[in-house]
């Protein structure tokens, strides 16, 4: 590989992607937008897999905004029914795998069946180390930096803060994610160029890599290719992106090789 390891490859050790482009997926096929939904979940299960194999700490896959409320009432109602549906089936071979899952966002929005779930779910994985797959649902970064001020707010009126002594990291301890390493690359898929109120704090210094590739299309070659931009950003070795890419792609850094 022209004397490049994949050692020297500086992977990112969180990486953050907003899922886009399922609905224009399926309609590119004749489908109803809810089919790409379910597509979409395939594409889920090779990022969690690729994420995992290279030793990426943690994966945070926005599913499901604050204002997707606003879509149309079917489209939710499968969605919902896909979120319940792929969290009992998925989360043992999460566990088995040595993932562990968590669910950000205003989660008492969700019905209660469906909260239990994900309590369930988190619970059975809360111990595993070889990878943190946390699923953005019903989140919005606005929201996040709200229910962090609110909660200093409560510090000071119950007089164990004062407001002076707030700082920057006081606020960062309340956000979601505070326990796992800051986001340093956000990926988006289908084409647009904005982030969308996600994570709006945590991204202030992530490299940001977006693609055309519409989600239920973004398999490992995409994943790797992302990564692989992300490297070249900093350290250069004389080599093409192409290159670096397949480098990533033939390690497995579970299997030694």
């Amino acid at each position: 590989m022209d004397n490049l390891t994949f050692e020297q490859i500086r992977l990112p050790q969180h990486v953050a992607i907003i899922m886009d482009g399922n609905g224009r997926w399926a309609q590119l096929r004749g489908k109803h937008r809810t089919f790409g939904h379910k597509a979409g979940a395939q594409a889920v299960r090779e990022a969690v897999t690729f994420a995992r194999k290279k030793g990426i700490q943690s994966l945070t896959l926005f599913a499901f905004s604050s204002e997707n409320w606003k879509r149309p009432e079917q489209e939710v109602s499968v969605l919902m029914e896909l979120f319940f549906t792929v969290l009992k089936r998925e989360v043992k071979k999460l566990h088995k795998h040595n993932v562990r899952l968590r669910i950000i966002g205003d989660t008492s929005g969700f019905s209660e069946k469906l909260q239990q779930r994900i309590h369930e779910a988190e619970a059975m994985t809360a111990d595993n180390t070889a990878l943190t797959l946390n699923i953005a649902a019903n989140y919005g970064g606005r929201w996040d930096i709200t229910q962090a001020a609110k909660q200093l707010a409560q510090a000071v009126e119950e007089g164990k803060l004062k407001a002076d002594d707030i700082t920057e990291s006081m606020l960062a301890e309340q956000l979601t994610l505070t326990d796992q390493p800051v986001p340093d690359l956000l990926i988006r898929t289908g084409g647009e160029h904005r982030i969308s109120n996600f994570l709006l704090w945590q991204l202030a210094y992530a490299e940001y890599y977006f693609t055309d590739v519409l989600w239920p299309d973004f398999d490992a070659a995409a994943f790797a290719q992302a990564i692989a931009d992300f490297s070249c950003r900093e350290r250069r070795f004389g080599l093409t992106s192409a290159q670096v890419q397949q480098a990533i792609l033939n390690t497995d850094i579970t299997s030694g090789e």
